[in-house]
């Protein structure tokens, strides 16, 4: 009797950190990992974010508010590609170095928030990491979806991060509404 392959084969040696070399193999690898900030040994989510609101600081200095919305809109899909180029480059459905994930969902809390001054960005960088990180509730149920069918990809690593995103953007909204 002849066996049938499995659909669904274990991912077998994952690449566990990513090097350098590996961030410059492939433009996605450089996107998907945050230019470097995902190489960071320590919480490479929180790295990311950071690295995001740095960039998002930088950016804002020469771009208006409709152009920074552009940016996003392209980083949307352009991120999608390159996670998931970079994830099964890494054989690994969801790698933590990814962070693109944090950078364009916290890019849309930013831009969301304009004109924001550092005291209002700090409490959303907060609040984004904190539901990024814990995720509660509706962040939980957006990662364990695409878990549950066995596969992750661009999207799915995306969409629990734009999750987390609406999460603390109705937070601040519910603050601001309370006081």
């Amino acid at each position: 009797m002849r066996s049938v392959p499995d659909p669904h084969p274990p991912l077998l040696s994952p690449t566990l950190r990513p090097t350098l070399r590996f961030l410059f193999a492939h433009p996605a690898h450089l996107i998907a990992l945050g230019f470097g900030s995902g190489l960071s040994p320590v919480a490479p989510g929180t790295a990311g974010t950071l690295w995001a609101w740095l960039a998002w600081l930088v950016l804002a200095q020469w771009l208006t508010p409709w152009e920074l919305g552009l940016l996003i809109a392209v980083s949307l899909p352009v991120g999608w590609w390159a996670c998931t180029v970079t994830a099964d480059h890494m054989r690994v459905l969801d790698p933590g170095n990814i962070v693109w994930d944090e950078v364009v969902a916290f890019w849309i809390v930013l831009w969301l928030l304009l004109p924001a001054g550092f005291w209002m960005q700090l409490a959303a960088f907060g609040l984004f990491r904190l539901f990024d990180a814990l995720k509660p509730g509706p962040v939980g149920w957006a990662d364990n979806l695409f878990h549950g069918f066995g596969w992750k990809g661009g999207f799915g690593i995306l969409f629990d991060d734009l999750v987390a995103a609406l999460c603390a953007l109705l937070a601040i909204a519910a603050w601001k509404a309370w006081w």
